[in-house]
Formats: C-alpha cells, structure tokens, sequence
C-alpha cells in the first residue's frame, strides 16, 4: 500500500502495528471492489474503538461510512442499533437519534448496505458490537457472513466476545507489552496536549471508555522509574487504564517526589466497562464471583484463591451445594469468569476481579470479607470460634484476635500467667482489615504485631500494607509501608519493594520521635538491601551505612542487618576498607558469640594477623540453627572459604540451602546457591557447581536480582572453563562482565577473566590467557579482587610460561609467585602448596624443575583433586616432552589425560591427548573416517597441521604446542610433501573436507 493509504490514527497507537497492518489489508481489498469482514476481540480498554476510528480516517475520503455504537437508550429497541447505524450514513461519525425503527430482517440489511453504498467502496463499523440488541447483532452477522469478491463492502466489529459472531474472521487483541506501554505512558504525561484537546485526542486514540477518565496530564520531563513500573503493573498492558491512572498523579508524583497513593486511583469507567457483565448473571454467581474476588484482594496478582475456603464461605452464605460444586470444580455457570488450577481458584482477567469489588455495594463487600475472616479464624482456633459463634461485630474484631502487642498488656498481671489464646491467622487479620471502613489504631497495631510472627514473607507484607493503610498518623503510615516493603524484598518480590517505597515520604511534622526515626531509617535500609541484589555495590554500602546510622537508636537489629549488608556490598565490591570499617563499626553493638567471632575473624585476617583471624573464624564452622540459621550458615561457608577448609564451606553451603529452602526468605535462595556452587568449584566438583549454579541463575532471574545473576554467571563461566565448550564459557564470562561492570561488582569481574583465561589455556591460546590475568594479578588500578585474585596467580603463570615470557625477562612473575608463596602459608586450602610448587617449577631451570613438579605432585597426593593434579601432570609430560624424554613423558600425560576424563573436563582431556599422541602413544591415536586422507601423518605433523588449518601462524603454532618456530616450519614442509598439497589453504580446505 502507499503511505497515501496507511492506516493512521489522530495520536499514535503505541503496539498496534500488527493489527493496524491487518487494518490495512483489509481496506486495501475493499478499495479493489472486494469486500470482507473481521471482528475486533478484547476486554475493555485494550483499544478497540481506537483501530475502528484509525479505519475509519483511512477510509473516508474513499468511499461512505456507517458507524454506530449502541447506547442504553437503543439497546432495549429491536433494531434499534441497526437505524443507528444506517441514519450515520446521514451525519459525521457517530449515531444520530431518531424515532425506534421497524424490524429489518436479517437477509434485508444487505440489500440496504449496498443502497447506502450507491456502487462506491463502504465501510460499516459496529463498535462494541456484543452489547446491540439481539435483532441488530443477528441482522448484522448474517449480512457480514455473505459478503466476499465484488460486494464492495467491509463489515468491521469490535466486541468484548464472539459468542454471536461465530464463524466471522477474528482478531484478538493482546495487552499492550512493556514496551509499548512505556510509550504510551511517556506520551500522556509529556505535556504536549492540554485540557480538553488532551482528554478528546487520547479517547479517541484509547477506547471509548477513555475519554472520560482523561484529562489534562501536566508534563513532566522523566517518570521516576518505580513509579513507571508500577503504573505499568497497575495497568496490565490496558492503554485506557493506564492513562486513567497516569491522568490521576500529579507531577510530584509522578517524578518520585511526593508518594504515591495506595491504591492507585482512576480507570472506573474501565472498570464499569469490565463490571457490564456482571448485571446480567444471577444473584447466586454474582455473589460467588464478590466472595472470590474479596479472598484474593490483598494477595499478589495471580495467586488467586482457596478452592476450599470459597467452597466453605459459599456454602455458609446460603449458596447450593451443587452449585458451588459446578462453579468452583466444574468450571461452568460463571460465564467463563472464573477458572480453577489446582486448589486455587483464578478470574480471567485480573481486572473483572477489580471490576467486581468496584461494582459491588459496600455492605455486601464488607460483609463478604467478615464472613471470610470468620471462617479463617475458625480454622486457626475452632475452640474460640464455637464461643463466638458468629460473624464479629462490624466496629471492629474479637479482643482476643492476634497477639497483643507489650504497650498494650494489663499494667497488673497475674502472678502466674494463663496460656495465651491461639492466634487468629494472619489471612483472617487481613480480612478483617479490608472490611475497615476507615483508620483502625487497634486492628492496624494488631496487624503489625502479628505480622512478626513466623508467616510466610509475603502474607506479613500483605499485612503490613493493611497496617499502613489503616494508620491515620503519616509517620506511622509510612513506617508500616517500609516494613511491608522489608518483607516483599524477603519474599523474593523487589517490583513490589519498590511500590511500597513509593508510598512512604517525609517525617511529618508532629509524628512521634520512635514512629519518625524509624521511618527516616526503614525506607533507606530497605532501598539499600534492593540496591544490594540489583543496584551499583557503592550504592548499597553508603546506603546501608546511612540507615544503621538512622536506625541505631530506635532498632538496633535491623541497624546490625544494614551494617552487615554494607560489608557485603563493600566485599563484592573489593572495596576492603570499606569491609573493614562497616565491620568494625558492628564491634560498637553486642552481638551473639558466632556473630562476633565472624567479624573479629575477617577483620583480623584482612588486617593480616592471619593467625589470630583463622583461630576466631573456626569457632564459625558449626552454626546452631534458629531463627537466623540461613545467614549465619553462609557467613560459616564465607569463613571456611577464608580459612581453606573447602570441604567445611560445602557443607555449611548444603545446610543453608537447606534452611532456606525449609523456612526462607526466598530472597536468599539465589545466595545460597552461589555459595553452595563456589565452595564445590574450589572442591573441584565442578558438575555439581554447574547444577548448583543454573538452579541460582533462574532463582535469581525469578527474584529480580541482576548482581546475583552475574556472580551466578561467573561461577558457572569457570565450571564451563573446566569441563567446555569454550562457548558456554565465554558466554557466562560476558554476562557476568556485563551486569558486574555497570555496578562494580569486582569478585564477579575477577572471576569471570579468570575463567576466560583458563579456557584459552585450555585451547592451546597461552598467549590469550596471559593478557587477561596480567592486570587481575597486577597492582595497578585494574588489580583483581582482593579475595580472589591470587586464586588465579597459578594459571597467569603458566599463561605467561607457556606464552613465551622468559623466566628471566620478568620481574614480575616472581613477584607475583612470591606473593602467591605469602598467602599459600597463611591459607589452609590443601592445594595452595601443589600450586606454588608447580609455578616455581615452571619458572625454574631445567636442573631444578624436575624435582618441583616431583613436589607438587607430592602435594596434589595429600591434598586430592583430579583437576589440579591432572593440570600438574599435563605440564610436567609437556616438558619431559620438549626434553625428549618422550619415553617418561607418556606416563603422566595418560594419568593426565584420565583424570580429565574423571572429572569431565573435555578441551583439557583433548590437550593431553595430543600431548600425549605427540609423545607417540599410539593408544592415544584414534582415527575416524574424516582423518583418513591424513593417516601418513605422524601424531605431531596432524596437531600442527590442525593448527595450521585454523589460522595459526607457524610462531602461534610454535607457541601453542611447546615448540621452536624452526621446528614447526620443517614439520610443516614436511606435511605438504606428505598430503601432495602446496599451501595453506589448501590444507585447510582438505582439512575441512
């Protein structure tokens, strides 16, 4: 089509350009003299009137247009939409009044079409089609069913469903995607349009239901980024709601200066739009669809609600059994709005769950909410519900409801306490709470005290946010909304953090000391411990320090948790002053013994009184479990880490999984599964680390935890830098290196260079290898992490080695050997020894080396390992190789080229056997049918020849296989004269072949 007959629309449609394609398609057929018909399907507010306007701007200058909606009035006249839409012929778009009409038969409307038409191209256009009267909607399916080549008219409906449209050509619309209404948001809050030209222009382009929820939306130059989100969410990809919502916040607002409010106002004509249905069900589905929208109010979106419990509550507010048993089991008489999986019970769309809360009167949602808050108190503590016998007084809830907080115990007690009451359940607090009319001082302290007790992370968030919105005093209010935040960050939900956080602000003038102090400090300890997973580590740990430093006075627990998140922040960042100093600021706090030992420990060993750090840090080994198990058992893996004891860091790794698999946060699952995966990568376990490692990623990604995944992604770079491909390895490395960069996250950064380096090792790429770790294990401003860097000193030597860097030409690599020997004798990792000797075998001469790789091999038989051992043994057959000791060669290079087998590390198993094929171990050679046309090669022409092959010059290929150039070059001639070919790419070619 030419731009001359694209469909436009009077503000662009943000996501639209598939449906407006298929818009076009079909316009461009009725411009041929063909005609044709489609149905437009979605929930209110996704845009259907606005692709019926943008057809009917394409096509006006083309031919005549017919379009109609039916409005209340004409809904109850037979063909009452169908005058409608043939008087519009008369008029501009839109219906024009006029006197009820006599009945059309269906196979007249046709004939009448083609009489509006007079012989030119027509466009008929039924908006919200499935609510015209039953004659219209037959009449007009019946003609849209006949039209075809040469009718010269186009039938375009928009409907909420298709139930009387069947058979007709159909287009779904599917919410807008993040993107999408990204856009749009930005385009509605920019300030371009003003007063009523802004609410006209958007209704137009939104849907009908818009124009009335918008209005002028000032401009604002950014949306902060936690509002936007959760406007987005709030919307649900709905462009009329969404502008409903926008259209509702003021520029503070919407810039993050103010907070937002809770909940978001705005989108009722949507939300009518969605309740229209509603008015046509019995009373009986109506009030089952109010309870099971009342259950699920105050949980998170899609996790419905009890199968059971609606089963109950329908059954004790007067509902048939059989009924209820249909609804909820059979998944008829609902009219499709509610369906179940599982045990849970879910609407169809999220908004009909909103829509029926917004229709129904606020007694009979009051009362439904009572009515489940009884039943979940009955099933915590049938033993005070048969006393109370009763739904609880409207004005509030039973006394003994929920633990009592201590302000509000008896100032005499007795002497001998009774047993307190069981608790009522969290779900029937928050019930309770929904059914508030207005603030609640008692129920929201209720709420807040119970909140604490052992529930699952996000029903205390939900309970929280009650709390919050049942508090009058601002201070109070957003004091509660930081905890519920707290606890939605725990829960492994950092999208609903963030809009919790929105919603607290500044101290408020006259607030309580306690009530202001906590509020200054909860909200940035909460931002801190979210920058923490997903922000820049600098962030975090200035933040945090911030908060201990608000909080400290008024709660010292969460003080100590925001300094103990800075150390992490500051460790992840290599920053170890900044380690040091949030470590130290915990000695100004009593803390319980294992916790002290900790941070004396790491402070003492950074501070290098080695000796005093690793007798405090195994008293940390054997955390007793509680309460605080799951950190405490991590911080127990970090101090076996620092002591080298791996096989104590796997085991306090498994115990915390454990823990936080029992009994959470699942906030920590991602953590301790890295730690777990760690601890098995330096136990040389590496299949174990990788599946470790994956189930973090995808913990990680589930959790909204971006500095997790990259650290996840490091580790397993260095499990694929063992057991391959090499691209799986450098493909870890570079999302590791892009997440980690951005934030500073420098053990994430060191470890995934690390690994890149070990995979160029391990392709015969020494060269490669050494460039990499040179500035990690360095001392200028690209040094590595100060915990790990000396982890790669051994692999940077070989690199270098192995590259061609004389012994003798560099200082440095006996600098760097000499501060790996420093650290090996503080270590207690039972491979640091076998590794120190191995460097200084590789940089001793030829008299001395022997009995260097002959004391590293000692080494590696106490420490054990097959990766590391079998790394020593490869080097020492290589250089009894290039000594031509080809006979003693063999022997390590077989135990080598097995234990890379043992433990799956394929390029490395791959290395030694070439090594070893070299060394003329012909059980090393095994051909197959491709290798035939090279069979006259010796074992060391076919490895230069592959090397060759690939690109590799003859000094690369002197390089990578241990060999002087003058060497290469002659075994080089040698194969040409073999293969009968004359050039290098020649061989290639065979090669390849």
């Amino acid at each position: 089509m030419t731009p001359s007959t694209t469909v436009r629309s009077p503000l662009r449609l943000f996501g639209r350009d598939d449906e407006l394609a298929t818009l076009e398609s079909l316009l461009a057929r009725l411009w041929r003299g063909d005609g044709g018909a489609l149905v437009l399907v979605a929930p209110p507010g996704l845009g259907r009137t606005a692709l019926l306007r943008a057809a009917v701007d394409a096509h006006r200058d083309r031919g005549p247009v017919l379009y109609a909606t039916a409005t209340p009035a004409l809904r109850a006249v037979p063909c009452g939409a169908l005058h409608a839409l043939l008087g519009s012929a008369h008029t501009s778009v839109g219906p024009s009044p006029a006197a009820p009409p006599p009945v059309i038969a269906p196979d007249a409307l046709a004939g009448r079409l083609r009489e509006v038409g007079a012989g030119r191209p027509l466009l008929v256009c039924a908006d919200d089609a499935h609510t015209w009267d039953p004659a219209s909607r037959t009449a007009l399916a019946f003609a849209a069913r006949g039209l075809g080549a040469g009718s010269r008219t186009a039938v375009l409906l928009s409907a909420a469903d298709t139930t009387a449209f069947a058979g007709l050509p159909t287009l779904h619309l599917a919410p807008l995607d993040e993107g999408a209404a990204s856009a749009l948001l930005d385009r509605l809050v920019s300030g371009t349009a003003s007063g009523a030209d802004a609410g006209t222009a958007l209704g137009a382009a939104l849907g009908s239901t818009t124009g009335a929820a918008v209005g002028s939306t000032p401009g604002v130059e950014e949306v902060d980024p936690v509002v936007r989100a959760e406007l987005l969410r709030e919307a649900a990809g709905n462009p009329s709601l969404l502008a409903a919502l926008a259209g509702r916040l003021t520029p503070d607002q919407l810039a993050g200066r103010t907070p937002l409010p809770f909940p978001l106002s705005g989108g009722e004509a949507v939300l009518a739009a969605h309740a229209e249905r509603l008015d046509g069900l019995p009373d009986r589905t109506r009030a089952l669809l109010l309870l099971a929208a009342a259950a699920q109010e105050h949980e998170s979106d899609g996790a419905g609600a009890d199968a059971l419990l609606l089963l109950r509550a329908g059954t004790r507010g007067g509902l048939p059994r059989a009924f209820l048993d249909r609804a909820l089991f059979g998944g008829t008489v609902t009219d499709g709005l509610l369906q179940r999986a599982g045990s849970r019970v879910h609407f169809a769309h999220r908004l009909v769950a909103r829509a029926v809360l917004h229709h129904a009167p606020w007694a009979q949602r009051r009362a439904a909410h009572e009515l489940l808050a009884t039943l979940l108190a009955e099933t915590g503590d049938r033993a005070r519900a048969a006393r109370a016998d009763g739904v609880p007084a409207p004005d509030g809830i039973p006394a003994e409801a929920g633990d009592a907080s201590p302000a509000s115990a008896p100032a005499s007690a007795p002497p001998t306490p009774l047993p307190a009451p069981p608790p009522v359940p969290l779900a029937a607090l928050v019930q309770w709470a929904c059914a508030a009319s207005g603030p609640d001082a008692v129920l929201a302290a209720r709420l807040e005290v119970a909140a604490g007790a052992p529930f699952p992370y996000a029903e205390r968030s939900a309970a929280l946010v009650r709390a919050a919105v049942l508090s009058a005093e601002p201070a109070l209010r957003a004091a509660r909304f930081a905890a519920a935040a707290e606890q939605a960050v725990l829960a492994g939900d950092p999208a609903l953090a963030r809009a919790l956080l929105a919603r607290t602000g500044p101290r408020a003038p006259g607030a309580s000391e306690a009530a202001g102090g906590a509020a200054r400090g909860l909200a940035p300890f909460v931002h801190g411990m979210l920058a923490l997973r997903s922000g820049p580590a600098a962030d975090a740990h200035e933040g945090l320090r911030a908060a201990a430093v608000l909080l400290g006075p008024y709660d010292p627990r969460r003080a100590l948790d925001a300094l103990l998140g800075a150390a992490e922040a500051a460790w992840a960042a290599g920053d170890a002053f900044g380690y040091l100093d949030a470590m130290n600021r915990l000695a100004r706090t009593p803390l319980e013994a294992g916790l002290e030992h900790y941070r004396a420990g790491m402070c003492a060993v950074l501070e290098g009184r080695a000796a005093e750090g690793h007798a405090l840090l195994r008293h940390c080994l054997d955390p007793a479990g509680g309460p605080g198990a799951p950190a405490a058992l991590l911080r127990a893996g970090v101090a076996a880490l620092v002591l080298g004891d791996v096989a104590a860091a796997c085991r306090a790794g498994a115990r915390a999984l454990a823990a936080v698999r029992t009994g959470g946060p699942d906030a920590l699952l991602p953590q301790a599964l890295e730690h777990l995966a760690y601890a098995e990568l330096r136990a040389g376990r590496h299949a174990g680390a990788r599946a470790h490692a994956l189930e973090g990623l995808h913990a990680a990604r589930r959790t909204g935890q971006p500095n997790s995944s990259a650290h996840l992604h490091a580790v397993l770079a260095l499990a694929a830098s063992v057991e391959g491909p090499a691209e799986a390895c450098a493909a870890h490395a570079d999302a590791a290196l892009a997440g980690a960069g951005p934030h500073g996250l420098a053990q994430a950064v060191t470890l995934a260079t690390w690994a890149r380096a070990r995979a160029d090792l391990a392709s015969g790429r020494p060269g490669e290898a050494a460039a990499r770790l040179a500035p990690l294990v360095g001392t200028g401003p690209a040094r590595g992490h100060f915990a790990a860097r000396m982890l790669a000193v051994p692999c940077w030597v070989e690199a270098a080695v192995l590259g061609g860097r004389l012994p003798e030409e560099s200082r440095e690599l006996q600098a760097a050997v000499d501060e790996f020997a420093s650290w090996a004798a503080r270590t207690a990792d039972p491979g640091a020894p076998a590794q120190l000797a191995r460097c200084r075998a590789l940089l001793s001469p030829a008299d001395e080396a022997d009995a260097r790789y002959a004391e590293a091999l000692a080494h590696h038989g106490r420490a054990g390992g097959d990766f590391e051992r079998a790394r020593t043994q490869l080097l020492y057959g290589q250089w009894l190789r290039r000594r031509r000791r080809t006979r003693e060669a063999r022997g390590p290079l077989r135990d080598a080229l097995v234990a890379f087998q043992r433990c799956s590390a394929r390029a490395w198993a791959d290395r030694a056997a070439g090594e070893l094929r070299a060394a003329g171990e012909p059980a090393g050679a095994r051909r197959d049918a491709a290798d035939e046309p090279l069979a006259a090669l010796t074992p060391q022409q076919l490895r230069i020849a592959r090397c060759v092959a690939e690109g590799a010059t003859n000094r690369e290929v002197a390089l990578r296989l241990s060999l002087s150039p003058r060497t290469v070059d002659h075994h080089l001639r040698n194969v040409f004269a073999a293969l009968g070919i004359r050039s290098r790419t020649e061989l290639a070619r065979l090669l390849a072949g």
